[in-house]
């Protein structure tokens, strides 16, 4: 018998999985995900469905495994492959976003839309105008391979197709290699939280047993069977994967290894001859028989590694057409080229395609990139992706340079500001630019880098390197250095390097004033007080001259961008003005991008309330913001703002499930170091309060030294204030006096005495502690001196508080007990419960100190029922070991699990009652406490009922009297 000729395969093996296919999408929408390692058949499994008859209209899009995708490319490409007309008549006026992809489509598509400020917003859109051309086209499914491949937007394209499926809607088919796919991609959501009704099928390819390897052996073999031994020889050397077994049966009837014996087929010197053990060598071996022509059209087709035309093959290798043509035929024949309708080639396997390209000498990879990019550039529109591949690979710097920059455009257009930053930053990292085209690259990257999504990760980090890598480059001008310290710096300011973000913008501002937003944007974060050295007259200047500059933008956003981050910035100075302009600022904006931008105004203005102690002000600051950022999908922001709000939460006394949302924060913020402090801070309170005394110790130093390391200075004062509390229970006044010394510089040093709410009264008491109290009347005075004019009332009753650690110290216990007294009903006016029921337990202390033993206990027994309904564990066995030791018995109080409370407030009451007596409304009550208003009516009646009282007011005074809050109506 002759030598084989080599047929294609037959599909075999995979009757259950097409079944399976089938089913799932004839219940529609269905979303069909289907996995296996390289060359199982996935493609082969699709293909074969596609083939068969009366199948739905389906559009194929396939990935291709370059370094830079262009985002959405995939989409597109199978757009364009649609030989229908375009239905101009189903499309509304939302298809005009749709130009810019499809320029070719320009006669058939609505005018352009207007350009959004806002990325993700033109991004939405974007998605919306694709899933409407979808409908028009009457599209039953689209199908992405090699879904691995898919860059980010793509993904997230499905899954918004995928979140707006109706009954009998669009179904989805994916590919993918599982073993390609990172943890935090996008694909693994795919099967998450799907909508009601859609049908999901995931179809796992496993390799062939080896009756099927046999199977799919003989089908290339002119349909004849093969012997037991070869069937075993090459299930065992190719695993059953079928791309593995098509090719060495390809390789061996090459080499003429095969001979038709006794009516099956056996291979000779089965012992001797083995099949290569990758694919990569078979391919190599069977490309090299092929002619010199043949040859050169694979490694053009290797280097361009997606389908292209005759033509774009031809000029990449260096033929003529008619050459080519000849060359592919050859190929195709071979088995190792494929074309679709449109007579456009690829390799039928990626792994073939990669083995060819590595065989490329390097000498002569540049020479075929250099001609594939040559060829590509007479595309329209052009890929300008590829282009900037093929030229970077090419080492065409100045062609690789343009078409980076035309690539980063659209990607921002697209919203995909990794992919700008990632297609800038290879170019700045591996070409060598003239400096002017360097400086402009460096700061596109830095302004892309700013709208990305993500923070600090490894893409943060990269563009951080190339940016300050640039900033050393000979010959840039002043301006041009300006023009990158300014993005550089505020990136540096989003991942916690605070002093390191002050040295840039102060070097960038004395060359901005070509551009006088910038230039004010720059001086309002250098009167951020948050870090550096300098003192608050210094932050103050730079505020006022942005202030001067502001004046003359005639930009109302720029202007609401400015206004706003000053307000927020005077507030951290401590500066009463501040109020005035918070008052006139929006709390809406008429684009996505100033919504964003009223909606970080006023998380600013909500951390600034909070440390002035105007917790009502934060929290009407904070909901403004959560609208804002939850209307515009702003996910980061969102977090910003839970964090201030469970702040808010902890500080108010709202204790309830707040350890659980600190970990969750704690959790979801690991990547930007500011605020997963914020978050490990909260957690540390709750350990201090509930008696886990070392987990709240770790915490706080924690905070303590990675806020010192970064430079935020304000971020140091509540940990060192917290861990010389601690230090100062064990009796080491000494330690607690240590901590609690360079914060205390940084305070006096600045002149911003608002920020030290926590930190004075520790300090006090540990100068006490040690013996020292003319320091901690010296200190005291220093601190009335520094609120003096200022409308804090967080400060103010730490000052006050001061004042009683004072008397205690003089042994003056009567006049330190009234003080006492004043210092809680400060704080309960906030509210701030926790600190109060700790000014009331020193009231105690004060009154047994007198010889009051009756009045002290039962003040001191009120606090320790209160502070344990609150959720201070640890402060309550503090205070019931202080009630034996006073001869008092401590009442068992509920630990867990469900309870009534008899004519005692349960929490949810008291939390009620709280707020009532801070003078909120039912209405405002129900928005804070998150319930609805009749649940707040029901917990208001059934604490008058419990207090026997029949007004708001008369409820007040008796919460009062009785010490759950002591407050004035």
């Amino acid at each position: 018998m002759p030598d084989p000729a080599v047929a294609t395969p037959r599909f075999v093996g995979r009757d259950r999985e097409t079944a399976a296919l089938r089913g799932a999408l004839a219940r529609p929408p269905a979303i069909v995900l289907v996995e296996g390692e390289a060359g199982i058949g996935k493609s082969r499994l699709l293909r074969e469905w596609l083939a068969a008859p009366d199948q739905p209209t389906a559009l194929v899009s396939v990935c291709p495994p370059l370094r830079e995708s262009l985002t959405l490319g995939p989409i597109v490409d199978a757009f364009l492959g649609i030989e229908r007309p375009l239905p101009s008549e189903r499309l509304t006026e939302l298809a005009g976003a749709l130009r810019p992809l499809f320029p070719e489509w320009s006669t058939h598509l609505p005018p352009a839309l207007p350009p959004l400020d806002d990325a993700k917003a033109a991004r939405h859109r974007l998605f919306r105008a694709l899933d409407e051309l979808l409908r028009a086209l009457r599209v039953d499914v689209l199908v992405l391979e090699d879904a691995h491949w898919a860059d980010e937007v793509t993904l997230e394209f499905l899954l918004f197709v995928l979140s707006r499926q109706q009954s009998d809607g669009l179904s989805l088919v994916i590919s993918y290699r599982p073993e390609e796919v990172d943890d935090g991609s996008l694909l693994l959501r795919l099967t998450s939280r799907l909508p009601a009704g859609v049908t999901q099928l995931r179809i796992a390819l496993a390799p062939m047993r080896p009756d099927d390897t046999a199977a799919l052996v003989s089908s290339m073999l002119d349909g004849n069977p093969i012997s037991q031994e070869f069937t075993t020889f090459m299930h065992d050397r190719t695993g059953g994967v079928p791309l593995a077994v098509e090719e060495s049966v390809r390789l061996m009837c090459d080499r003429a290894d095969l001979v038709f014996r006794d009516g099956q087929w056996v291979r000779l010197r089965l012992r001797e001859l083995q099949v290569p053990p990758t694919v990569r060598d078979s391919t190599r071996e069977r490309v090299s028989r092929l002619s010199p022509a043949a040859q050169q059209v694979l490694r053009a087709a290797a280097t361009l590694a997606e389908r292209s035309s005759v033509d774009t093959i031809a000029m990449t290798a260096g033929l003529s057409p008619a050459a080519s043509r000849g060359a592919i035929a050859e190929a195709a024949g071979a088995g190792v080229l494929d074309g679709d309708d449109r007579d456009r080639w690829r390799f039928r396997h990626v792994l073939a395609a990669t083995a060819v390209y590595e065989a490329i000498p390097l000498t002569d990879r540049r020479q075929f990139h250099l001609l594939a990019g040559r060829a590509l550039e007479l595309l329209q529109p052009p890929p300008v992706a590829r282009l900037a591949h093929h030229f970077r690979e090419a080492g065409e710097t100045t062609s690789w340079a343009r078409y980076a920059e035309q690539g980063a455009e659209l990607a921002m257009a697209s919203g995909d500001h990794t992919k700008a930053v990632d297609l800038l930053v290879d170019l700045l990292s591996w070409s060598v630019l003239p400096p002017a085209d360097r400086a402009r690259v460096a700061r596109t990257a830095g302004v892309a880098a700013l709208g990305r999504r993500e923070q600090v990760d490894e893409v943060y980090h990269r563009v951080v390197r190339t940016l300050r890598s640039v900033l050393g480059t000979p010959g840039l001008s002043a301006r041009q250095q300006a023009e990158i310290r300014n993005p550089l710096g505020r990136l540096l300011i989003t991942g916690g390097e605070a002093q390191a973000a002050l040295r840039e913008l102060e070097q960038a501002v004395a060359n901005l004033d070509h551009d006088p937003f910038e230039a004010a944007r720059a001086m309002t974060y250098l009167g951020w007080a948050y870090a550096g050295p300098w003192p608050a007259s210094t932050h103050r200047r730079w505020l006022d001259r942005a202030a001067d500059l502001a004046a003359r933008i005639d930009s109302p956003a720029h202007r609401l961008n400015l206004d706003g981050n000053r307000a927020a910035a005077l507030l951290m100075l401590g500066e009463e003005e501040a109020w005035d302009v918070v008052a006139g600022l929006p709390v809406d904006g008429p684009t996505a991008a100033e919504r964003l931008d009223v909606a970080r105004i006023h998380v600013n203005i909500g951390t600034g309330a909070l440390i002035w102690g105007r917790y009502a002000d934060a929290e009407e600051h904070l909901a403004v913001a959560l609208r804002l950022a939850e209307a515009e999908q702003a996910s980061r922001l969102q977090h910003n703002v839970r964090l201030e709000q469970a702040n808010l939460a902890w500080n108010t006394g709202r204790w309830d499930g707040l350890a659980e949302t600190a970990a969750a924060l704690a959790e979801a913020d690991r990547d930007r170091p500011a605020h997963y402090l914020g978050s490990v801070r909260l957690l540390a309170r709750l350990a201090a309060t509930a008696g886990r005394r070392r987990a709240a110790e770790e915490q706080f130093q924690l905070v303590l030294d990675e806020s010192a390391r970064l430079g935020a200075v304000d971020d140091t004062l509540e940990a060192a204030a917290a861990l010389s509390r601690l230090w100062l229970t064990d009796g080491n006044s000494r330690r607690a006096l240590r901590v609690t010394n360079e914060p205390l510089d940084t305070v006096r040093r600045k002149g911003i005495w608002v920020w030290a709410t926590d930190l004075v009264p520790a300090r006090i008491e540990a100068l006490l502690a040690e013996g020292d109290a003319p320091a901690a009347t010296r200190l005291a005075d220093q601190f009335a001196r520094g609120l003096r004019g200022r409308t804090a009332p967080a400060p103010r009753a730490a000052l006050t508080l001061s004042r009683a650690l004072l008397l205690t110290a003089a042994g003056d216990h009567a006049r330190a007990a009234t003080a006492y007294d004043r210092a809680a009903r400060a704080w309960s006016a906030l509210p701030r419960p926790y600190d109060a029921l700790r000014a009331r337990e020193r009231q105690a202390e004060a009154l047994l100190a007198q010889g009051r033993v009756e009045p002290g206990r039962e003040l001191l027994a009120a606090q320790y029922e209160q502070l344990f309904r609150l959720g201070a564990r640890g402060d309550a066995d503090r205070v019931a070991q202080r009630l034996r030791e006073h001869g008092a018995e401590v009442p068992r109080l509920w630990r867990g699990g469900r309870r009534g409370y008899g004519d005692q407030l349960s929490p949810r009451e008291l939390d009620v009652v709280q707020l009532v007596v801070a003078g909120k409304t039912n209405r405002q009550i129900s928005r804070i406490l998150a319930k609805s208003p009749a649940t707040v009516d029901q917990q208001l009646r059934a604490a008058m009922r419990k207090l026997k009282v029949n007004s708001r007011t008369a409820l007040a005074v008796k919460a009062v009297e009785a010490g759950v809050f002591a407050d004035e109506v």
